[in-house]
């Protein structure tokens, strides 16, 4: 057990040992008889104790949770990703990387070898299922078994590591995707790429960001790309003098990178502003000569400390849903921020057809009521917001107290059903009989009862992000 953010380890942070196959799930309520495919969602779930003090919940072995529905069914599978590191430790009977697999605290007979964990996003792309995790390719799984088909280059095109964020072009079915730090951790370099609907890689450029940053997540419009660069630095230097790989720099500022889509990285324009946060996009668009970009923006990164290991405020690490604008017709900076609600939040989803363009229906996991963001609570959202983005009127789905829910995952009722007209799928911890369900919400108004209830007989860790595979 480790004596440093021991509560990793504890209550629904805690790991998942077993793999599940449950043929049908209690249900209350009536699944809806349009609602047809399955929702993956996928998190951390070590598989030995940590090696070093500094583990942090986001280097945990990825475990990915499937939730099959047709016919008012619901079945439900779960299966560790086994990555290469999943595998070596398996073996070993033990942890042999650091966190993040720093190779100050990793085993010296894996240095060098490939650590990532698959924990973070799910990705069905060209019939194909895959999770995410940033610092490495893309790891295939069946969409079915959940059988690990291993890391991806797609013919020796993507050779890196790889967002956990692509984005795809409604329109066009493409995939748009980028990587930081591409030639090693704590190196300044970023990559974008596009894959065509058939998971060919048609483009790929290499460009130099300010600094080494750990960059979650990016903005993709119909007619541009950008790249955030921010203050939450990677560096092996420091890492190796027993402090941080990655860590909060209050002293370097906000840059964002915008590009032409389909012009040459050496034509991006950097923007710039007060060192700020977010990892997490909700939509993005274009109006005019400007790029408006929905992000959930903190003063500090959340849950991550500085450059010398303190622990950051929970007051600035509370991220909230903010407009940033950038004006590419002026010769000057050009960047403005407004926030936009008052609620602390995370994990924005849109209905994903209207990727792109200007949406005026999002969706959050929040708390209630007004409060700060500490380290151990970066995931215990209480309630579920849908925001109008034209009127301002956000409306709730509150859950018993101590319950706790997933990022909200929107699935529209029929191929042309309006903007918002769906279902929002979740996953909630049940904190007094310790277990998870997963509930199905009218999209339209969330003041409502979940119209439908599956009942897991087990919870769910506490995870990262989930995505919807449409049954053909």
């Amino acid at each position: 057990m480790p004596r440093a953010n021991a509560h990793f380890f504890t209550g629904n942070y805690a790991p998942l040992t077993e793999e599940h196959d449950i043929a049908a799930l209690a249900i209350d309520g009536a699944m809806p008889p349009e609602l047809s495919g399955t929702l993956y969602r996928v998190g951390p779930s070590p598989q030995h104790a940590p090696r070093d003090d500094n583990y942090h919940w986001f280097s945990g072995d990825g475990m990915v949770h499937a939730f099959h529905i047709d016919g008012g069914q619901v079945s439900y599978r779960n299966r560790w990703a086994r990555t290469p590191k999943w595998q070596l430790e398996h073996e070993a009977g033990r942890a042999l990387f650091g966190s993040f697999g720093n190779p100050a605290t990793s085993d010296p007979a894996v240095i060098g070898r490939n650590s990532g964990t698959a924990n973070t996003s799910m990705l069905w792309h060209g019939g194909r299922l895959f999770a995410l995790e940033e610092s490495h390719q893309p790891f295939e799984l069946d969409a079915f078994t959940l059988a690990s088909r291993g890391h991806q280059s797609f013919g020796d095109r993507l050779t890196t590591r790889c967002t956990a964020h692509p984005k795809r072009d409604p329109h066009s079915g493409e995939l748009h995707f980028f990587a930081y730090s591409p030639d090693g951790p704590g190196t300044p370099g970023m990559l974008y790429g596009v894959m065509d609907s058939r998971c060919e890689v048609t483009a790929l450029q290499a460009f130099d960001a300010p600094y080494a940053s750990m960059a979650h997540d990016f903005m993709l419009t119909r007619g541009h790309v950008l790249f955030p660069v921010m203050p939450l630095t990677t560096s092996v230097e420091r890492a190796m003098r027993g402090l941080p790989l990655l860590a909060w720099d209050a002293d370097k500022r906000t840059h964002v990178g915008v590009m032409r889509r389909g012009a040459a990285a050496d034509t991006l324009r950097w923007f710039e502003t007060e060192a700020c946060h977010m990892f997490h996009v909700m939509n993005a668009w274009d109006e005019g000569d400007t790029v408006v970009a929905l992000v959930m923006q903190s003063d500090t990164a959340p849950g991550l400390p500085d450059a010398q290991g303190r622990p950051g405020d929970p007051h600035a690490m509370a991220a909230r849903l903010c407009r940033w604008t950038f004006d590419l017709a002026g010769t000057g900076n050009g960047f403005r921020r407004e926030y936009l609600d008052d609620l602390v939040g995370e994990f924005p989803r849109i209905d994903e057809r209207f990727a792109g363009s200007r949406t005026r229906y999002g969706f959050y996991a929040c708390h209630a009521t007004a409060r700060a963001r500490g380290d151990a609570e970066s995931v215990l959202f209480d309630s579920l917001a849908r925001i109008d983005l034209e009127t301002g009127e956000r409306q709730l789905h509150t859950l018993p107290p101590g319950d706790v829910v997933s990022e909200p995952v929107f699935v529209p009722r029929a191929p042309q059903a309006d903007e918002g007209d769906g279902w929002l799928l979740a996953v909630v911890w049940r904190v007094q009989t310790r277990r998870s369900d997963l509930i199905v919400l009218d999209a339209r108004d969330l003041r409502t009862a979940p119209v439908a209830t599956a009942r897991l007989p087990h919870r769910v860790p506490f995870g990262f992000h989930g995505n919807w595979r449409p049954n053909a």
